[in-house]
């Protein structure tokens, strides 16, 4: 039996700032910066994942999480010019259940990389991680994980010599929607609806209960639900849940879509992007995950997008996904890299 992380994780008693000669100061992030941070983003973001942009509402609605702690766990190195050239975040999960989990996040300048900024910038954030979890009293497993571009094997083998090692692999699967879709049915137990606010509620409860068993993921917040389902970038119209024939109040699983314009320039297409995609488990083995997926994309393709767009992660990077290659995705690249240190 685990001990409390209080007691197994050795932590910084003081973190020094990662001085560097490319950064003039150093300080916390604030809402205030999401177009700062939007523009390093558009010179970063070309390097890191040249198909996909990071949008400012996206950045605004990170930085502007009531479980954030800005002043702590948050860090911005701003140029002689005053402009951000570098940032970091720790998210810590807010409801732990089965990991206490420190996710981190940020990203580095393309013209400053190379300078061993990247590596003062990890270290800064490997140690706020290990503080956060010696803050916790839980007798948990302890994750620190980053996500780094899959082709980038500085970042990568940076993180590695920091000990993290890899353990997830994300691979994006596209559909080209000028093929028409194969319908598929569930059986009459259960039915498929649009997408209705009043069953919000039912359909975060049914994602909680979905990705209980699915690796390193917690339960999601009310406030990150909402983000997610009442976001600018939202499809209501291609959005729908499966629902018991007898309770139609009880979401069994459900299909969460959204589509980001800003991506298609650069992708060369427009697309649907599956964002969930889930059923209770007492409930799966009748179709519904796959009714859903054919809806989605059906709902998408009358909508007049070229194609559908899921990343998935695996334990490895040619994982079967047979639920998606059954309907037509093809596997088009290895994304991400989860790297991972353990307590």
């Amino acid at each position: 039996m685990l001990s409390p992380l209080s007691e197994r994780v050795d932590a910084p008693h003081r973190l020094e700032l990662p001085l560097h000669p490319d950064v003039a100061v150093w300080r916390p992030l604030t809402v205030d910066d999401a177009p700062a941070l939007a523009r390093l983003h558009a010179a970063a973001d070309p390097v890191d994942h040249p198909d996909w942009v990071t949008p400012e509402p996206e950045l605004r609605d990170r930085l502007a999480r009531s479980d954030l702690d800005l002043a702590h766990d948050t860090i911005a190195g701003l140029t002689d010019d005053g402009d951000i050239a570098a940032y970091g975040i720790n998210f810590l999960d807010a409801n732990p259940e089965s990991i206490v989990r420190v996710v981190l996040d940020g990203t580095i300048s393309p013209e400053l990389r190379g300078r061993g900024l990247g590596r003062r910038l990890l270290q800064w954030q490997r140690g706020r991680a290990q503080q956060q979890l010696a803050a916790s009293d839980l007798a948990l497993p302890g994750w620190v994980l980053t996500w780094q571009p899959a082709q980038s094997d500085d970042a990568i083998g940076l993180a590695r010599l920091l000990g993290f090692r890899p353990v997830r692999f994300s691979t994006s699967m596209t559909r080209d929607l000028t093929q028409p879709v194969a319908p598929h049915a569930t059986d009459a137990a259960f039915r498929l609806v649009s997408w209705d606010a009043a069953l919000s509620g039912a359909a975060l409860d049914a994602y909680r209960a979905t990705f209980r068993d699915h690796w390193g993921t917690q339960p999601a917040t009310e406030e990150s639900w909402r983000a997610l389902t009442e976001g600018e970038f939202f499809r209501p119209d291609l959005t729908f849940v499966a629902v018991a024939t007898d309770e139609p109040q009880t979401v069994v699983g459900y299909a969460v879509t959204s589509a980001f314009p800003g991506d298609f320039e650069r992708q060369g297409y427009s697309s649907a992007y599956l964002d969930l995609l889930g059923t209770r488990r007492e409930h799966r083995g009748h179709g519904i995950a796959s009714a859903l997926l054919a809806r989605v994309l059906e709902a998408s393709r009358a909508a007049g997008f070229d194609r559908a767009v899921f990343d998935v992660d695996t334990p490895h990077p040619t994982s079967p996904v047979e639920l998606y290659t059954a309907q037509g995705f093809v596997a088009t690249d290895h994304r991400q890299v989860a790297l991972l240190l353990n307590y």
